[in-house]
């Protein structure tokens, strides 16, 4: 009965709330993000076959941020047992948080590696050769670097957002001396 749980009854759904919003906005931008850049992918392999394996680059990149999403949520989750600590709204409040953080970085930084991936494998320099369009990598190889650089710093704004998820769900449980 309520005799046996301590805190705040509603707080749990809030940490809940926060482990379900990190795994489902990462897991939102990584298929975003490997959607959009898959679709660049394919059609380089219609004109530049050789050139596949160097173009998926973009696809790997958004496929890690799922994986933030999931540690955050797995960090979250082993701190809800309200029956063995105290959970009050504080915690609760936390989790929601560090959830959101990780989660809508994730989603940024998918829609953003989609886009950038999307357009340096195959949209950004579209020049017409004999009837048939080229490929931003394949007419330029020189763009791969810059389009690695800019992916990485895509990737990074999740990583902050998992590095802030962590500070945050680390607050959680600090609400009250018991």
């Amino acid at each position: 009965m309520a005799a046996t749980f301590s805190g705040d009854e509603t707080a749990p759904f809030f940490g809940f709330l926060g482990a379900a919003a990190a795994l489902v906005f990462s897991c939102m931008g990584a298929a975003y993000g490997t959607a959009k850049s898959g679709v660049g992918v394919a059609s380089m392999g219609v004109m530049r076959p050789e050139l596949v394996m160097k173009s998926i680059v973009p696809v790997v990149m958004a496929g890690v941020l799922g994986i933030y999403g999931l540690i955050i949520a797995v960090i979250i989750s082993t701190g809800i047992n309200p029956k063995a600590k105290s959970y009050y709204l504080f915690d609760g409040y936390a989790h929601l948080s560090s959830g959101l953080a990780c989660g809508l970085a994730g989603l940024s930084a998918g829609m953003a590696i989609g886009i950038v991936g999307d357009a340096g494998v195959r949209d950004l320099v579209m020049v017409m050769n004999r009837g048939h369009e080229q490929r931003a990598n394949a007419q330029q190889p020189k763009l791969f670097v810059g389009m690695i650089l800019i992916l990485i710093f895509a990737e990074a704004l999740a990583l902050y957002g998992l590095i802030v998820g962590i500070i945050l769900s680390s607050r959680a449980g600090q609400s009250r001396a018991d």
